[in-house]
């Protein structure tokens, strides 16, 4: 008997997927579906479709007003009278594309299936909102790129996302995906020419598979070194990286430096050095003669690259390398770009008084490549870890640390894993001696993500061009370049650079060779 409702179960479920496969085009757009009585945002209430269709939307919120608030009577109808009678336009037209239904103007589709133009644009412009399809809530932080390449930029805190793309990609998908979402796959055709909104599917990973899926962490952490010359690049590599380092003292920017580089990546030799030539810089200082306080980045340039920690692997990465001080518990998994991720926890052994680090590791389920890494010094030892940040102090001042943390990112490029952003933040409390008030607040960051990836005809700079990483950056020499600059003047300080890559890597382009 059990054997029978075993094969009764698939024939169902082959009996739901060839059906939904049918119902295309048209089809779709005459099922019937049953709405309650209800009152509610048109976002809401084409939630409803979306439940009982497994259809999304795709729609310019020039053309439907997201907000509205529409009254609708229970009862049965097909979507399309549903949605004329949701969105109270019935001059629009529907467009079933994969499990989406586009809503456009009857003009737009006609000029999509038109001939082609007689002019091509350089450029084609994607603009568009995330939401949450439960909650309608914008989502933040979300990675929007052309697949198969490394094209992409991030959403910001509204879910709002812009990507311009050069005419070649036209007939490329982007590809829209969270941590815990469905990747949504679109073509760059369907999201040209409107802001689309666009809704993202919760993924839940039910309790039991965390449970089936359970790891040894130090078993796992083991087979992620042992497949690391497997998973990284190991030959020589030009990356076209765009760096940032700044100090805000008591809110106010000290000194903001900014650059484009070219970088020389040698692989999984930590003895090498990686090699840096300076391609633009910027450099904006707002010190005014009344501080008394001066603080300025060494070494940020070089710290970035010993942050590639899958080249030069910390003690938290390798725990059979004797007694390295930590301890690892894994936290179940996850998901980073559509990919099943598990999470390692480390944190150092209490026995140990230094202070060392605590973080979470993410790494492919399948690949067992590191994908994200954050860390930061032991929040209850960080203190005493100011000699490991601070150099030539002023005399009767002390900064104390508050907060240091890293992050640190990897994607894959035709297969291989390169670093791809890289962000440091450190804060810290002035205190001058025999002085009872006045702690002012510091912060120090740097960060550098890569915009190009290049494995052709590479080799190492002439030694006239490279840049020494070592020193302070921000007190270097340069040509400004206004042409290049003059899109990047306002950039907020707290945005971080995984969420400008677009307007970045675009104008990099135009610096050429």
């Amino acid at each position: 008997m059990r054997l029978v409702y075993r094969y009764m179960a698939i024939l169902c479920l082959l009996f739901f997927v060839s059906n939904t496969l049918r119902a295309t085009g048209e089809d779709v757009l005459e099922s019937m579906i049953s709405l309650p009585k209800t009152k509610g945002t048109v976002y809401s209430l084409l939630g409803y479709i979306s439940q009982q269709s497994g259809y999304l939307f795709i729609y310019d919120s020039k053309v439907v007003n997201n907000d509205a608030t529409v009254k609708i009577q229970k009862g049965e109808r097909t979507i399309r009278q549903a949605i004329y009678e949701i969105v109270g336009d019935t001059s629009l037209e529907f467009k079933v594309i994969g499990t989406h239904i586009l809503i456009t103007p009857f003009t737009q589709i006609k000029q999509q299936h038109a001939g082609p133009a007689s002019a091509q644009p350089v450029n084609i412009m994607l603009t568009g909102t995330l939401l949450d399809k439960e909650t309608g809530m914008p989502v933040a932080s979300a990675s929007v790129g052309v697949r198969r390449t490394s094209v992409g930029i991030v959403t910001n805190k509204e879910g709002e996302f812009r990507l311009s793309l050069p005419d070649s990609l036209q007939n490329d998908s982007v590809v829209f995906s969270h941590i815990g979402y469905v990747s949504q796959t679109l073509e760059v055709s369907v999201l040209a020419g409107r802001h689309n909104i666009l809704s993202l599917e919760p993924k839940v990973v039910p309790l039991q598979e965390v449970v089936v899926q359970w790891v040894d962490p130090y078993k796992l952490l083991k087979e992620m070194g042992r497949q690391r010359e497997q998973n990284y690049s190991h030959s020589p590599t030009y990356l076209t990286t765009f760096y940032r380092e700044g100090v805000l003292l008591k809110n106010k920017v000290q000194n903001l430096t900014e650059a484009v580089f070219k970088v020389y990546k040698i692989a999984t030799h930590p003895s090498v050095s990686d090699q840096v030539k300076l391609l633009k810089m910027s450099r904006l200082s707002n010190v005014e003669a009344k501080d008394s306080l001066l603080v300025k980045v060494k070494s940020g340039i070089q710290a970035c690259f010993q942050m590639d920690i899958m080249k030069d692997m910390p003690s938290f990465l390798i725990p059979d390398a004797g007694d390295n001080g930590y301890l690892y518990t894994s936290q179940g998994v996850t998901f980073i770009d559509d990919r099943c991720v598990n999470v390692i926890h480390f944190e150092q052994k209490k026995e140990i008084i230094e202070p060392l680090y605590c973080g979470d590791l993410y790494i492919d389920a399948e690949t067992n490549a590191l994908l994200q890494a954050r860390f930061e010094v032991d929040p209850q030892r960080v203190k005493k870890a100011s000699e490991m940040f601070v150099e030539r102090r002023t005399r009767g001042i002390n900064m104390i640390p508050q907060k240091v943390v890293y992050t640190i990112s990897y994607k894959p490029w035709q297969g291989i894993y390169y670093i791809h952003h890289i962000r440091g933040d450190l804060s810290f409390r002035v205190k001058r001696k025999r002085l009872l008030s006045g702690s002012p607040h510091m912060q120090i960051w740097f960060e550098m993500i890569t915009c190009k990836v290049d494995t052709e005809q590479v080799t190492a700079f002439p030694r006239a061009e490279r840049l020494p990483t070592r020193t302070i950056f921000s007190d270097m020499n340069f040509r400004y370049d206004e042409d290049f600059w003059k899109d990047f003047n306002v950039i907020p300080l707290e945005e971080e650079l995984s969420k400008l890559i677009e307007r970045i890597s675009l104008k990099i382009e135009e610096i050429g060779p």
